[in-house]
């Protein structure tokens, strides 16, 4: 029988780069069962007396934090080891090891990855930027952009840019709908990153579908006609070809790895 764990996520600013390195942990081991509970902007004493006494109340704690006050590191290492909880830090070693290979000592203030510095204000532009190139929206300033991604309906174009703009690039999206969906100059254009994606015909049928039931629209429609959706895949392969455009396949890729591609081609593209 498996054990049921509540997992203890604990961070001294908005936690989203420990849920991440837990994703990635989780991924790792068939049938984890686990409940997360999520401690952000941990960084007082009176926060590890709530955060011990939860654990008290809960079944098989496992306490994994990414916090660079020491005074309070070492009062959840106290109490841990009192309760003989299971406590990881994810930086208790890199910061020493980074010490050592920097030859300077870390600052250990919380929250450094969020300051407002020259690279937060270049995502914010770079999001900004994104929304407003949707969907083949605002054509006369496209080419401001460093990535523009062109795709067939329900390809995650739309999520993929905006993702790819909190990474700080400048990226659009442009949806096929036609042979002149996309301007010329987009197609002819050598110096930015052009990227296609494509899906397999069934799992665009099934997003679809989905999309069209939640809009409360006809479900018998072209739309979601299984021939019409090979027929644009293929005009959308043929379109990517003719203009040597490079092609990801998002059918089994979450947003974040089709994006990573993307990065990928991008950073080849401007190292030639």
């Amino acid at each position: 029988m498996n054990k049921f764990y509540n997992i203890f996520l604990v961070s001294d600013s908005t936690g989203e780069t420990l849920d991440r390195i837990f994703l990635a942990i989780k991924a790792q081991f068939n049938q984890f069962n686990n409940t997360i509970h999520h401690f952000s902007f941990f960084r007082t004493s009176a926060q590890v007396k709530t955060l011990i006494e939860k654990c008290k109340k809960s079944e098989n704690p496992i306490i994994i934090y990414t916090l660079v006050d020491i005074t309070i590191i070492q009062e959840i290492k106290k109490e841990a080891s009192h309760n003989k909880y299971v406590c990881f830090g994810i930086l208790d070693t890199l910061l020493p090891e980074f010490e050592k290979v920097l030859g300077k000592k870390a600052n250990h203030i919380p929250s450094g990855q969020h300051a407002l510095n020259k690279e937060y204000y270049k995502r914010i532009s770079a999001m900004q930027f994104s929304i407003e190139h949707d969907d083949g929206q605002k054509p006369e300033t496209i080419l401001e952009s460093d990535i523009i991604v062109l795709g067939i309906s329900r390809t995650s174009k739309t999520p993929t840019t905006i993702y790819l703009a909190n990474k700080g690039f400048k990226s659009a999206n442009i949806p096929l709908i036609s042979d002149r969906s996309v301007p010329e100059e987009v197609l002819n254009e050598k110096t930015k990153t052009v990227v296609g994606l494509i899906a397999d015909a069934s799992r665009l049928q099934d997003i679809r579908k989905t999309r069209l039931n939640t809009l409360s629209e006809e479900k018998h429609t072209s739309y979601v006609d299984i021939e019409k959706i090979k027929e644009e895949i293929e005009k959308s392969k043929i379109l990517f070809k003719k203009y040597n455009i490079p092609v990801i396949d998002v059918t089994r890729k979450s947003v974040e790895e089709t994006a990573a591609s993307i990065i990928k081609i991008h950073e080849i593209k401007n190292t030639k």
